[in-house]
């Protein structure tokens, strides 16, 4: 049990919200009440017993007051509602909603969450640039990226030479930024990837497969953050002239510098409960950090099995080393087609 407000009002009750189990009160049954009368206060022995057990599932201490509703109208057959307060010194808890059977002999407490929603549609793909299948593949895979994170090289690395060869266009895969903090030129990296991917989304990929092979190198000898900033922008650029985008429109964007959409991209993430990189969503069910790929399989799998489709029979294990890559100023070509 922790203390809040200010240390004076416990987090009471945390060990009754895992999902869902039933506290049964005392079995004395004929001093229980018999059906519920509709709402009301809840009769003194009854509402003894309901504190009773509340104070010895919780270690709440002495000092703490429990304050019980009244009985209330629940969507759950046979349960109504009751409102639980703890208080101290003044102090006030949130209020913990309770269920009490029609015929007060046991006491439930739940969480309940929505599931109406398709997961893959929790995390959204919509405006990014895409490679592997086509827009209407059964999975998709959203993956929050920084691209100087070597975690996130490494699985980048593997994973898309391994999901191209086995899962062909059952799979469609999007990035969207993620740059940490303790990075200090990965916003320069999302948001001058971001400009190319306004124009091409090929460009787009054989950037970040670029840069995640170089990452280490992008510091220069020096290893400064200017030499990075400066490496990213002409590495930018010059895959601009090689997809044929509009230079000016871009050397305009890298020049602005204009980091609204990846700040946006970073609130998303941690609304999600996204709090390192990488991270993966396959059709809305995450994965974290940097993992084998037989797990990625295995969640994919699901996911197809789940759409209706037929997963690929299993294939040997997805080989560990990264694959040759390009040369400075030559992004090795992408894996897989770019939608």
């Amino acid at each position: 049990m922790r203390e809040i407000i200010g240390g004076i009002v416990l987090n009471a009750v945390r060990l009754l919200r895992p999902f869902a189990f039933f506290l049964m009160l005392a079995a004395a049954g004929c001093h229980a009440q018999s059906a519920s009368e509709g709402g009301g206060k809840l009769p003194p022995e009854l509402a003894r017993r309901v504190e009773i057990l509340i104070r010895s599932k919780t270690s709440l201490p002495p000092n703490y007051d429990v304050v019980i509703g009244p009985r209330a109208h629940s969507d759950v057959p046979g349960f109504d509602e009751i409102v639980v307060l703890f208080s101290a010194e003044g102090k006030t808890s949130k209020p913990m909603t309770f269920l009490l059977s029609t015929d007060g002999k046991t006491l439930a407490q739940f969480s309940k969450f929505d599931i109406s929603k398709d997961p893959k549609e929790l995390v959204s793909a919509e405006g990014r640039p895409a490679r592997g299948g086509p827009a209407n593949a059964p999975v998709v895979i959203v993956g929050y990226d920084d691209l100087e994170c070597p975690f996130c090289a490494k699985m980048h690395a593997q994973i898309f030479p391994a999901l191209t060869e086995r899962y062909k266009d059952q799979v469609r895969i999007v990035y969207r930024d993620f740059p940490l903090d303790q990075h200090p030129w990965a916003v320069r990296a999302a948001v001058d990837a971001n400009c190319l991917a306004a124009q091409s989304a090929p460009g787009y990929w054989n950037l970040v497969d670029y840069i995640h092979a170089h990452a280490a190198d992008m510091g220069g000898a020096e290893k400064t953050l200017a030499k990075a900033n400066e490496t990213l922008d002409t590495l930018t650029k010059e895959e601009g002239k090689r997809q044929k985008v509009n230079e000016a429109a871009l050397n305009a964007c890298i020049e602005k510098q204009d980091d609204t959409a990846v700040k946006v991209s970073v609130k998303q993430a941690t609304d999600l409960g996204v709090d390192s990189t990488p991270a993966l969503f396959i059709n809305g069910e995450r994965l974290e950090g940097a993992v084998p790929m037989e797990y990625v399989y295995r969640m994919i799998d699901k996911a197809l099995v789940a759409a209706g489709q037929t997963p690929p029979p299993p294939s040997s294990p997805a080989p560990q080393s990264a694959p040759a890559a390009g040369t400075p100023g030559q992004p090795v070509p992408p894996a897989g087609s770019h939608q």
